[in-house]
C-alpha cells in the first residue's frame, strides 16, 4: 500500500512540475513571442550539438573490459 502512494504521488509531483512548464513557456511566448523563440531554438541546438558530440565519444572510447572497439 505504502509504495502505491509513493508512486502516485511521484506522478502528481511530474505532473505539477509538467504543468508549471508549460504555463511558464506560454507566458513567456505570449509576453516575449521573438526572444522566447530564439532561446528556444538555442537550447534545441545546444541539445541536438551535445547528443552528436555523446554520440561521437562514445564510439571512439574503447571497451573496458577486453580493450576491444565495440561497433
Amino acid at each position: 500500500m505504502n509504495v502505491a502512494s509513493h508512486s502516485g504521488t511521484n506522478i502528481a509531483v511530474l505532473l505539477a512540475i509538467l504543468a508549471l512548464s508549460a504555463v511558464t513557456m506560454v507566458w513567456l511566448f505570449w509576453h516575449f513571442p521573438i526572444i522566447t523563440s530564439v532561446v528556444t531554438l538555442a537550447i534545441l541546438a545546444a541539445l541536438g550539438v551535445s547528443a552528436r558530440l555523446a554520440r561521437l565519444i562514445e564510439t571512439d572510447m574503447p571497451d573496458m573490459q577486453g580493450g576491444k572497439q565495440t561497433f
